[in-house]
């Protein structure tokens, strides 16, 4: 581990990056050029004495997850994200994982959605990031972690939580389009891949993904127009428009509803709403 390259590499890139860049405010009038350490531990999801640490050079060596997070939080190119990795002693992800760095382009994009409901995905349903309106919409990706950051997984294993987020007339069409992508996606990666890993967890535990599997549907596209069901506003009906990376292994997804709707009030009020619940009133 090179402590002082890699203190030196992390200032200077932050340094560089504009709260606007990362989807921030500007705020008050600045100090210093870039955003302040505390942003950046914020975007990193780490605390800022950890962050504070590494680019004094005092810090532990960073496990592999916590660079990924650093590179995110910094926008890092792929390459500059590898070279992270080698400052810090640890060997760089496989670029062939689409669940291990967010697109940087996408991310430039994505940074300035934010009242609309967006997010970024791999081609295995992870959801590598989302906005505070798609956490209101569709629940917080961030807490699971193995297979289970797989939305077909979850579809399929967990679907008495997992399938109310749509209409029930809808379920079966949107089973056969999960099994369909995860298809694409595994002729792409491979047998012995994330993907091989996931189909054969699927396979084993789940007889309806099963016999979805059989029927070797393949399509990568996403719906223009879906109904989603939020718990406490009810549907919303939101066009969904998606925009890949070269190899269509991430897409940026995102979610609107027609001026002056119905759906277009909901979506307002999902910004006033949030993560709340209400409790049903006392009998």
């Amino acid at each position: 581990m090179d402590r002082a390259a890699l203190a030196d590499f992390l200032r200077r890139h932050r340094e560089v990056l504009q709260p606007s860049d990362a989807g921030l405010p500007d705020g008050a009038r600045r100090r210093t050029a870039g955003l302040r350490r505390e942003e950046v531990a914020l975007l990193a999801s780490m605390s800022v004495d950890y962050y504070t640490r590494l680019e004094q050079q005092r810090g532990p060596q960073p496990s592999a997850p916590m660079l990924t997070s650093i590179a995110r939080a910094l926008r890092l190119t792929d390459d500059e994200r590898d070279y992270l990795f080698r400052l810090a002693g640890q060997n760089p992800p496989d670029r062939t994982d689409p669940g291990s760095h967010v697109a940087a382009a996408l991310l430039r994009v994505f940074d300035r959605l934010q009242d609309t409901p967006a997010l970024i995905i791999s081609n295995l349903g992870e959801t590598l990031v989302q906005n505070r309106l798609a956490v209101a919409l569709l629940g917080d990706a961030s807490v699971y972690t193995g297979l289970e950051r797989s939305e077909v997984y979850r579809w399929f294993l967990h679907p008495e939580r997992e399938r109310l987020r749509y209409p029930e007339a809808d379920r079966d069409r949107h089973s056969r389009a999960q099994v369909a992508a995860l298809r694409a996606a595994h002729g792409t990666m491979g047998a012995d891949s994330r993907a091989g890993a996931l189909v054969s967890a699927l396979l084993e535990h789940s007889p309806e993904f099963a016999e979805l599997w059989e029927r070797h549907e393949v399509a990568r596209r996403f719906e223009d127009h879906k109904t989603l069901v939020h718990p406490e506003i009810g549907a919303i009906d939101v066009d969904c428009q998606s925009l890949f990376t070269e190899d269509r292994s991430q897409a940026l997804l995102v979610l609107t509803a027609a001026p002056h709707t119905e759906a277009a009030e909901k979506l307002a009020l999902l910004g006033v709403v949030g993560t709340q619940t209400f409790a049903s009133p006392a009998s």
